[in-house]
């Protein structure tokens, strides 16, 4: 059987219609009843009896809907309570999701802008030396951290052919000891996280190397996409400029390196 609910000022005024019923009845309870009712010859009640008792059953009954009332009224408090909190776990959740929606926007637009910056292959030294910056900065648009180092290493000697460390803007970060052993070996670094570029059957890698532990799947996704597109351009410039003598040689390792 469906439950029949009703408002709080429909139960007021049905409390407030019944009491002013019960009252008259009570106040005019002495009128309405006159002279003593008997229903055998032994069983006579008295006129006062009479009235004493409908008095107070009269107030009996008051005294029940005033409980009736009281619960009704406390069981719609709870209701609204349980809306209220309901309200604002749903707001919760859409402020998550908003949230949420302005990381991937952000990230999205940071894609389309990797894959729209190159409109021409680099040709020289200092057309991939801008390419590593753009990349780099990308990189900290995706993750809030406060450098980015990218490498490439010859895979055989394990030597840096060439790097690129990308700082915040307005931080000041020291050169982080980065081991081109352990990248290759993909050996975790400490407190760092290390992106490698993708197929691993090319005499050289593309890594990038953050200082953060953990990172979503996307933000792994969108790195990932950032390294190979380094890769392909990487492995197109030394196609291009190798009669040219203009690929890069393997340089000294930093000395923290």
């Amino acid at each position: 059987m469906k439950k029949i609910n009703f408002h709080p000022s429909f139960l007021q005024v049905l409390y407030f219609i019944i009491l002013l019923i019960l009252f008259s009845f009570i106040i005019y309870t002495p009128t309405l009843i006159k002279g003593s009712a008997s229903i055998n010859e032994n069983l006579i009640f008295e006129e006062e009896t009479i009235e004493g008792s409908l008095v107070g059953i009269l107030m009996i009954l008051g005294i029940v809907i005033l409980g009736i009332y009281k619960h009704e009224i406390k069981r719609h408090k709870e209701q609204i309570k349980k809306i209220d909190d309901e309200k604002q776990r749903v707001a919760g959740r859409l402020l998550v999701s908003d949230q949420y929606i302005g990381q991937v926007n952000v990230q999205i637009t940071e894609i389309e802008s990797i894959f729209n910056f190159i409109d021409k292959y680099p040709q020289t030294k200092a057309d991939f030396n801008k390419i590593f910056s753009f990349f780099g900065e990308r990189v900290l648009g995706i993750i809030y951290a406060q450098w980015a180092l990218i490498r490439i290493i010859n895979r055989n000697t394990q030597k840096t052919i060439t790097e690129h460390f990308q700082v915040r803007p307005g931080s000041t970060s020291d050169y982080p000891h980065v081991s081109n052993k352990m990248i290759i070996e993909k050996q975790p670094l400490s407190s760092c996280t290390t992106i490698i570029s993708k197929p691993d059957n090319l005499e050289f890698l593309v890594s990038c190397t953050i200082p953060v532990d953990k990172i979503s799947k996307h933000q792994l996704g969108f790195i990932q996409a950032i390294i190979n597109e380094m890769t392909m351009l990487f492995v197109i410039y030394n196609s291009s400029n190798t009669k040219k003598n203009e690929v890069f040689s393997e340089i000294t390792p930093h000395p923290l390196a």
